[in-house]
C-alpha cells in the first residue's frame, strides 16, 4: 500500500518530488518505508539513531496517523532521516497518553534521497482503526514546510492560516484488510486495553 505526499498541508503541489510511504504486512505487525527528498534542514537531532526522541516533529520528518474515528483514538508514528524516532499514542485529539515507546527503525541517507524502515507492532495499534493521513516536515524558519497526503481545503486552510496535523476530520478512508486480509483481524494490544481500563477507573 503506497502513499504518495503530493501536496502542502494546505493544498498547493509540493515543489519537489514527493515523499513516498508505504505499509507492507508482516509477521506480528506492519512495515512502514518512507523513501523521500533529503532536505537536511534542520539539521539532524542531537539524540541517539535508532533510539525515540521528544519534539521530532521540530526537525525534518515523516509522519503516519492510524485513526479510529469513533473512538478518537489513534497512533502517531514520526520518522527521521538521520535515524530516530518517535510514536505516540493519543485518546482525543492531542491528547497523548503514551509517547517514547522504542520499535525496531533504520534510515540511511544517499545524496539528496533517504530511505527508512519501521517495525510497528500490532500491540500499538488501537483497535477500530478506520483512518488514516501522513505528513511530511522540512525546512527552518520562513522556509518551514508543512505537507499533508490529505490536505485541508484551500478556503478551509485560509481560515485556519496555520497547519494542525490533528484535524481528524480530514484523514480518510483506511482498512488494514486490504493489506492483511479479508478474513484477519487486528490482535488485541494490551497497551489500549489498560488505557481504556485506566480511563474508566
Amino acid at each position: 500500500m503506497e502513499f504518495r505526499i503530493a501536496s502542502t498541508w494546505d493544498s498547493f503541489p509540493v515543489a519537489h518530488e514527493p515523499v513516498v510511504v508505504t505499509l507492507k504486512p508482516s509477521e506480528g505487525g506492519l512495515r512502514m518505508q518512507v523513501d523521500a527528498p533529503f532536505f537536511d534542514d534542520p539539521s539532524a537531532p542531537p539524540g541517539e539513531p535508532g533510539k525515540p526522541f521528544d519534539g521530532l516533529w521540530e526537525f525534518e520528518v515523516v509522519e503516519a496517523f492510524f485513526l479510529n474515528d469513533t473512538t478518537q483514538q489513534y497512533l502517531e508514528v514520526e520518522l527521521c532521516p538521520h535515524g530516530q524516532h518517535l510514536l505516540l499514542l493519543l485518546s482525543g485529539r492531542r491528547n497523548a497518553w503514551k509517547q517514547g515507546l522504542n520499535v525496531k527503525y533504520e534510515a540511511s541517507i544517499k545524496g539528496d534521497k533517504w530511505s527508512g524502515e519501521a517495525f510497528l507492532p500490532w500491540n500499538m495499534f488501537p483497535p477500530g482503526i478506520n483512518k488514516f493521513n501522513a505528513y511530511a516536515i522540512h525546512g527552518s524558519e520562513e522556509k518551514r514546510t508543512y505537507e499533508a497526503l490529505f490536505p485541508l481545503p484551500k478556503d478551509e486552510a485560509e481560515v485556519q492560516q496555520k497547519p494542525d496535523f490533528h484535524r481528524l476530520e480530514y484523514f480518510k478512508d483506511f482498512n488494514l484488510k486490504t493489506l492483511m486480509g479479508d478474513g484477519w483481524n487486528l490482535p488485541k494490544s494490551d497497551l489500549w486495553t489498560s488505557a481504556v481500563n485506566n480511563n474508566a477507573d
